[in-house]
C-alpha cells in the first residue's frame, strides 16, 4: 500500500503495549507494511503482539530494542517511510516513585525518534501526547490551546516530549504531527488504569471495590477510536505541525463509572477509598473533557464510540474481553498495580 503522501512502510514504537498493539493491528489491516518496535527482553516476549488477532498474526515484522537507545531507534527506522511513536512510560503513580525513568524514556526517547526521522528524511512522524498535559480543565471542552500544566512527573515528561517533537518541526521542518488521546480504554489495558481495576476486581469475586478519588471526571475513548485516529493522522498532511485531540466528547465521574460498570455486570458493589490509590492533592486532575473539532477538521476523524451510548458499547466490549478466563488470568486483581 502507498498512500497519497507516499507512505508504505510504518515503524510503530511501543507496539507491544495496550494502544500500540491495537494500532499495529489497525495498520496491518489498512494495508501498511508494519515494523513493530518492541522492548527487548531475554524471553523474546512481544507483549500483547504475542496474543494479537489471528487475522494479523505473522503479517508484521518485529524489531526488538529500547527507545532510549538512539542507535537502535535509527537502525529500526532505516527502511521505513513513517513512524507512529507510542513508546512511553505512562503510569502516573509510578512516576512519583521513579521520575528519572520517565525523563529518559519519554523525553530522550522522543528526541531519539525525531532526530532519526530528521536525519533519515522520513515522510511523517506521529508523536503520542496525552490529555494529562492539560492538568485539571480550566475550561471545557478542552481545546488544543488550553494551557499545559504538569501536575505529575509523568505529565511533565510528556509536555517535554511534545515540545521536543514540535521544536523539530519549527526548527528543521521535520514532518511532526502530535496526537493527544484522552483516557483510552478497552481490551488489553493494564490494571493500573481505572476501568480494568474495577472490572477485574468484580470478576475476581470482590464486591467491596477499592478505588481512589471518586469525583474526578474523564473523557474515556475506546481504543479502536484511538487507533483510527493514529491512521488518520498518518495520512493527513493537515496534521503536520499541530497538536490534535482525540476524545469521545463525553465525560463521566469515577464514582458514576464504577456504578455503571456494576450495573452493566449486574452486580451490587460497595466502594471504599484506598489511601494508596489517592494522588497527592495538588497532583490530581479533576476534570478532562475533549474538544475534537480540530480532529474533525484536520483528520476527518470522529469517534465511533462517542457519547454515553458509545461509551456503553465500548464498555460492554471491554467487559466481554476481561470476562474470558484466559484474559482475566493475566491480571492480579488483589494487588494494587501502580
Amino acid at each position: 500500500m502507498t498512500t497519497a503522501n507516499g507512505i508504505r512502510k510504518v515503524l510503530i514504537t511501543g507496539a507491544d503495549g495496550f494502544i500500540g498493539s491495537h494500532v499495529t493491528e489497525a495498520a496491518v489491516r489498512a494495508g501498511y507494511a508494519v515494523k513493530a518496535f518492541t522492548l527487548y527482553n531475554s524471553f523474546n516476549d512481544w507483549g500483547w503482539l504475542d496474543r494479537c488477532s489471528a487475522d494479523v498474526k505473522g503479517r508484521f515484522e518485529v524489531f526488538t530494542g529500547d527507545i532510549r537507545d538512539p542507535h537502535g531507534v535509527r537502525t529500526a527506522m532505516k527502511d521505513c517511510d513513517a513512524v507512529l511513536h507510542l513508546a512511553a512510560l505512562i503510569a502516573i503513580p509510578y512516576s512519583y516513585h521513579s521520575p528519572d525513568t520517565y525523563i529518559d524514556t519519554n523525553i530522550k526517547g522522543t528526541l531519539n525518534v525525531v532526530q532519526a526521522v530528521r536525519d533519515l528524511g522520513l515522510r511523517k512522524v506521529v508523536h503520542t501526547s496525552t490529555s494529562e498535559v492539560y492538568g485539571s480543565a480550566q475550561f471545557v471542552p478542552i481545546t488544543e490551546e488550553h494551557p499545559l500544566v504538569g501536575q505529575s512527573p509523568y505529565s511533565a515528561s510528556k509536555i517535554g516530549a511534545d515540545q521536543i517533537a514540535l521544536s523539530f518541526y519549527r526548527s528543521f521542518e521535520t514532518p511532526v504531527a502530535v496526537l493527544r488521546p484522552f483516557n483510552t480504554y478497552g481490551p488489553r489495558q493494564s490494571a493500573r488504569a481505572i476501568i480494568p481495576t474495577i472490572i477485574s476486581q468484580i470478576l475476581s469475586g470482590q464486591r467491596t471495590i477499592k478505588l481512589g478519588s471518586l469525583h474526578p471526571t474523564r473523557d474515556f475513548t475506546f481504543v479502536e477510536d484511538t487507533a483510527t485516529g493514529f491512521l488518520s493522522a498518518l495520512t493527513s498532511d493537515r496534521a503536520i505541525g499541530h497538536v490534535t485531540n482525540i476524545g469521545s466528547g463525553f465525560e463521566i465521574s469515577i464514582g458514576d463509572l464504577a456504578a455503571l460498570i456494576a450495573q452493566t455486570m449486574n452486580v451490587e458493589i460497595e466502594i471504599v477509598c484506598d489511601d494508596a490509590r489517592l494522588r497527592p492533592e495538588n497532583s490530581e486532575v479533576d476534570r478532562l473533557l475533549a474538544s475534537t473539532d480540530r480532529a474533525v477538521e484536520r483528520l476527518d476523524w470522529s469517534p465511533a464510540f462517542g457519547g454515553l451510548e458509545g461509551f456503553k458499547r465500548g464498555l460492554g466490549r471491554t467487559i466481554d474481553w476481561f470476562s474470558r478466563p484466559e484474559n482475566l488470568s493475566r491480571y492480579k486483581a488483589d494487588i494494587y498495580n501502580i
